[in-house]
């Protein structure tokens, strides 16, 4: 399918691995230039070279889940037709362990770093009429997790400033959408299921099925998403054909999510 993105500049965060680096592998096979971000030089590099191979990337040292990363990044990338906000981090921590300075330090990243960036890249999308901007959230951001609470409550964060920008773009060639994607296999899952399902030592196959039995009961699918399934997702909705598609939050969580929630 042509997506129409040939010729288009798009801005992936957190993007030298995982769902980050699978959306920034769509969007280039779809002909668009692609600014991946990293905070490691080597694994920024190794990143760029695989996706070189698809379409045109540009790597940019920078976090934006600071104020001078997102400085530096900006000052790189002056404007971009295409904002992911996808830079984000989790972790499994009994509620009562989860210290202020937790509390500030998972905003900072999951928030204030895609905040910062649409701060500056939005207003400049209103301006030419056309523009895209998506956060990468979560289910858990409409049924937060027992076992992080504080990561649900980053992402039902970013589900509140993805619709506030939507209502501002009404009558323009500007979309604000969010995708949800549900555990997917990433950089990290594996340590993650083995840190909260009952039986640790079991086989990894055999902790994959106790997670979702035991932690995600209502998944569909009832296995770990494929990265790939959500750049597919993130680039359809980066593209003019979803048009239509704005202020939306769209799941792509195996079914976690009932539909009355």
């Amino acid at each position: 399918m042509d997506l129409k993105l040939k010729g288009k500049t798009a801005l992936v965060t957190g993007s030298t691995a995982g769902i980050g680096f699978a959306i920034a592998k769509r969007l280039a096979e779809a002909g668009v230039e692609v600014v991946i971000t990293g905070r490691n030089q080597a694994k920024l590099d190794e990143a760029a070279a695989e996706l070189a191979q698809t379409g045109t990337i540009r790597p940019v040292l920078a976090d934006p889940a600071t104020a001078e990363g997102a400085a530096d990044l900006i000052a790189a990338v002056p404007a971009v037709d295409i904002l992911v906000n996808n830079l984000g981090i989790y972790e499994a921590k009994p509620f009562a362990e989860i210290s202020d300075a937790d509390w500030h330090h998972i905003f900072e990243v999951n928030v204030v770093s895609g905040a910062r960036l649409s701060r500056h890249y939005f207003p400049k999308m209103l301006e030419k009429n056309w523009g895209r901007v998506i956060f990468i959230a979560s289910e858990s951001g409409l049924l937060p997790p027992a076992e992080m609470i504080h990561y649900g409550m980053t992402k039902t964060a970013q589900l509140t400033i993805a619709r506030g920008l939507a209502e501002q773009t009404r009558g323009s060639g500007v979309t604000i959408n969010s995708v949800l994607p549900g555990p997917t296999r990433s950089e990290g899952i594996v340590d993650f299921i083995q840190s909260v399902v009952s039986n640790p030592e079991a086989p990894e196959a055999e902790r994959e099925t106790a997670f979702f039995e035991e932690l995600r009961p209502l998944s569909l699918i009832r296995r770990l998403i494929d990265a790939d399934e959500i750049g597919a997702t993130v680039a359809f909705l980066a593209s003019p054909l979803a048009a239509a598609t704005n202020g939306a939050a769209i799941r792509a969580e195996g079914g976690i999510v009932p539909t009355i929630a």
